[in-house]
């Protein structure tokens, strides 16, 4: 697992300007995004670089069960972040659909769709639980797509994305889709977030921290600053 920390006041400009370079490298990546508080500086200093998702095809990691345009809706936050600020907008956006008539159905769909052709990067926040996508504490590393109860953590923190009632339940990519990622980026800011970012890179692998899981990947890297790396054993600028 490689770890990067940036400073706080530039790691928004860096991790930006790593995804521009990734898509220079390899611009027709099927890249899998997440949505939140974390990575909207990413996205911003991506889209104000110029940078392109032209060729790209963008993958929506989670979403809460909510309606249609809620401002709480993942969707709705990719776009609002990045999408619409883009000069070339991904050729493709695949998203679960929590409008469809069968949730179970839907997240069937979206597993076949990912696995057909799996994953080139897939960028995670993580959750201050833990939690990698919406695969909240006691997910295994086997736990495919699904529809998922979410945890006073999770609604205490989606309650702060929309002005209406907080989602009760989501659908995400399950862990056996993120992990056969062939790339993943770990995108973790604030002093708030380095308790469980040290258990999820030091601490015992299982699914009482799934972001834990991540030690086993052969291509993981960290994008942190110095708040949420304080207690690794790393020099942070």
């Amino acid at each position: 697992m490689n770890i990067e920390i940036h400073p706080i006041g530039e790691w928004g400009v860096r991790v930006g300007a790593l995804l521009a370079r990734r898509l220079d490298e390899q611009p027709g990546l099927r890249l899998c995004l997440p949505t939140g508080v974390t990575p909207a500086p990413a996205y911003a200093a991506f889209a104000a670089t110029g940078g392109s998702l032209g060729q790209t095809c963008v993958f929506l990691l989670d979403e809460f069960v909510l309606p249609p345009g809620d401002p709480a809706r993942c969707d709705e936050m990719l776009r609002r972040d990045l999408l619409d600020r883009l000069e070339a907008p991904p050729v493709a956006f695949h998203k679960l659909d929590v409008d469809a008539p069968s949730l179970e159905e839907e997240c069937v769909r979206y597993a076949a769709l990912v696995g057909d052709g799996g994953l080139d990067l897939t960028l995670l926040g993580l959750g201050a639980n833990g939690h990698l996508a919406l695969n909240e504490p006691g997910s295994d590393a086997d736990t495919g797509t699904r529809v998922v109860e979410l945890h006073p953590e999770t609604v205490e923190a989606a309650a702060a994305y929309g002005e209406g009632a907080p989602p009760s339940r989501g659908v995400t990519l399950g862990l056996r889709e993120i992990l056969a990622s062939r790339e993943i980026w770990l995108l973790v800011t604030g002093g708030h977030k380095a308790g469980i970012l040290d258990n999820a890179i030091n601490g015992p692998v299982g699914p009482g921290v799934p972001g834990s899981y991540l030690q086993e990947h052969p291509n993981t890297m960290v994008l942190a600053d110095p708040a949420a790396a304080r207690l690794l054993d790393r020099e942070a600028p």
